[in-house]
């Protein structure tokens, strides 16, 4: 069997527990250090041309992507796809999670709840959208993580001074303005890990402010998966494309609605919520294994 590839730049708590379960099923893999990866367009690695005559197939049997950088990761996905190996998560899912406005868009043609968002091109008329969406809202950047970036604006003024600090940053992409409503949540929200069709486990987030990341300090424990929940973070993760994903859904007054879906999901919180009784990392390296044929040849089927 051909190794399987995991592009990583930090081996962090959990990609230390899906090698673990790599080895537990005697899978050979190969990590690859993504600060020292490259590759030449058109032949394979340490190989021939794609079309010479020596070629005997992609060098990997499968790719867990664990990228914790958002280009990094989405170039390395588009490389590894250029070798037809399958890999989780594919370049298109990266891209789309990795932009909020384009999470939002999948998710509104999918048909499903969203708390009420807006976006705007400019700071000026981001004070303008946010007023129209009605006070407070949340001001977030497109791309980022943790909580980072992320503030709220309880009436004009307070949206007037956000603007201007977006207007004084250096990246254009900072002065497009993406707000939600802020939804009134009972001090939690929920993540939900996906790995293919299967809807792995839920968590709680708890948190003492208004944002609840794991990175900041938000308190996990279990979330029973009733088949609502499951439901709408399975159809969440295949309006992005599919794969393994973490989807964030708030409890609205009205029911449930999807906040966000996260492409390089952490789920060292969630698994230590659960403990022994769900193994998060398994459920991951058996989705991977899915796209993989007996002779340990790459599948050649996009990963849904």
């Amino acid at each position: 069997m051909r190794p399987l590839a995991v592009p990583a730049s930090r081996v962090r708590h959990e990609e230390k527990l899906l090698f673990a379960a790599l080895e537990r099923r005697g899978v050979p893999y190969v990590h690859l250090d993504t600060r020292r990866f490259g590759a030449e367009l058109g032949r394979m690695p340490d190989g021939p041309s794609r079309d010479g005559p020596s070629r005997d197939g992609p060098p990997y049997a499968a790719a867990l992507n664990r990228e914790i950088s958002q280009s990094r990761g989405l170039y390395a996905s588009l490389l590894l796809e250029s070798w037809d190996v399958p890999t989780v998560n594919r370049s298109e899912v990266i891209g789309v999670c990795g932009d909020k406005l384009r999470t939002s868009l999948a998710l509104e043609r999918a048909g499903l709840p969203v708390p009420r968002t807006a976006v705007a091109l400019t700071p000026e008329e981001g004070v303008e959208a946010a007023e129209r969406l009605g006070f407070p809202v949340v001001v977030k950047p497109l791309s980022g993580s943790w909580g980072r970036m992320v503030a709220v604006a309880r009436d004009r003024d307070a949206a007037e001074a956000l603007m201007e600090h977006r207007a004084a940053l250096p990246s254009p992409q900072q002065h497009i303005v993406y707000l939600q409503e802020l939804v009134d949540k009972p001090g939690r929200d929920i993540r939900v890990i996906v790995a293919g069709e299967d809807v792995v486990g839920a968590s709680y987030r708890y948190a003492d402010g208004w944002r609840t990341n794991a990175a900041r300090g938000a308190r996990s424990e279990p979330c029973p998966l009733d088949p609502e929940l499951a439901e709408l973070a399975l159809a969440a993760a295949q309006a992005v494309g599919g794969g393994v994903l973490g989807v964030d859904l708030v409890e609205g007054p009205d029911g449930p609605l999807v906040l966000e879906v996260n492409h390089a999901v952490e789920f060292q919180s969630l698994q230590a919520a659960h403990g022994d009784s769900l193994d998060v990392a398994d459920a991951i390296v058996s989705h991977v294994l899915s796209l993989i044929h007996d002779d340990g040849a790459p599948a050649r089927r996009e990963v849904r």
